[in-house]
């Protein structure tokens, strides 16, 4: 096996959705870099449609106090449709993932007040010190998403290499109408997602949890 293959393996192996984060900001020049590395991502005609709206510190902090306010009192709008149901496998995954956070964060399954406090925590963006608005032109639809969707990819696994943890959240995208107006994005663009980043409190229970991965034999179907 290849040398680089082996470096990448490992990246990925040690990449996680962060959910908290200390406040140290990252440099412009490493938050630049890894933008730069990222930009490679491979888009449908090269059109690589993504655009990044990237976050300093102290601004962070002010929209995630007007988004988590927001989000407190109003319903979802988001530009793209949330999925219509998660079935079989899939629900499972999303329901092991979820009881994972809870045990690790010690909130049992019958309290929906801590739970839903710790859902609006993704609005706060975890306490990162970034993060990146992900946007594609809206008519290039759903290949836009999807090339946008390899970039944030790139970018979390760019961002691990570099020593900075990420998550990439669809929460956020949710308020699609309110960070439009509050960046003063256009109409013709479709806010896709968020990708909160900084360096992780790796002392907090929220990260001391690692999600499966389903098998090769589960995702190839041999013809």
């Amino acid at each position: 096996m290849q040398p680089e293959f082996d470096s990448l393996t490992r990246v990925m192996k040690a990449r996680y959705s962060c959910r908290a984060f200390l406040s140290q900001p990252v440099k412009r020049d490493l938050i630049e870099q890894i933008v730069h590395t990222a930009r490679r991502s491979p888009s449908w005609c090269n059109a690589q449609p993504w655009q990044l709206t990237i976050t300093t510190a102290e601004e962070t902090a002010k929209l995630g106090k007007a988004l988590y306010e927001h989000a407190s009192q109003n319903t979802m709008q988001p530009d793209l449709p949330w999925p219509e149901g998660y079935s079989g496998a899939y629900k499972a995954r999303r329901f092991t993932c979820g009881m994972q956070l809870y045990d690790a964060l010690d909130i049992g399954r019958t309290d929906k007040p801590a739970r839903a406090a710790q859902m609006l925590e993704n609005f706060r963006f975890f306490g990162a010190p970034h993060v990146a608005i992900v946007t594609s032109p809206r008519e290039l639809g759903a290949y836009g998403a999807l090339d946008a969707g390899g970039f944030v990819t790139a970018f979390t696994l760019a961002a691990q290499a570099s020593g900075v943890a990420s998550i990439a959240q669809a929460a956020p995208a949710g308020y699609a109408p309110f960070l439009r107006n509050y960046f003063g994005l256009s109409d013709d663009k479709l806010v896709l997602c968020a990708v909160s980043f900084g360096y992780a409190d790796e002392a907090h229970k929220a990260n001391s949890f690692r999600t499966e991965r389903a098998t090769t034999d589960e995702i190839i179907d041999w013809h």
